[in-house]
């Protein structure tokens, strides 16, 4: 009988211990998108919803050229004319790597919207998705 209660003892502190022991952490699934695709993401809806498709006055001559899939690690978006797609861009919107900062510029930038359009874009880069400013 010794042998067993021994034997019962052992499987018992084995269990006892095995049940001490932390869980294996699971480590999230990374979503294979970089820290700049992220940011732009978000300002690129924003400014679509709130500057384009909201059909906002001061942008109404622009439309967006959405280079957000870009292989080169700067996922961007550009104001171009509206009646001329191809045309030099007026505004670039971007970020770059691994980075979350956004880089605004263009010759949009030196226009009186210019103000507007820097507020908007830090507004949304903060992670506030509305289109007008909180008063």
């Amino acid at each position: 009988m010794t042998r067993a209660k021994t034997i019962a003892f052992v499987a018992v502190a084995g269990l006892a211990l095995a049940s001490c022991q932390s869980s294996q952490k699971s480590t999230p699934v990374p979503s294979g998108k970089s820290a700049s695709l992220l940011a732009m993401e978000q300002v690129a809806i924003a400014a679509h919803k709130c500057w384009i498709a909201s059909k906002d006055p001061a942008f109404k001559q622009y439309q967006m050229a959405n280079e957000l899939n870009s292989f080169s690690g700067t996922p961007r978006f550009l104001l171009v004319p509206a009646k001329h797609y191809g045309g030099k861009p007026l505004l670039v919107v971007q970020a770059q790597g691994n980075s979350s900062r956004v880089d605004v510029f263009g010759p949009l930038m030196n226009d009186p919207l210019g103000a507007r359009i820097g507020s908007d874009v830090a507004r949304w880069q903060a992670g506030n998705p509305s289109c007008t400013a909180a008063a």
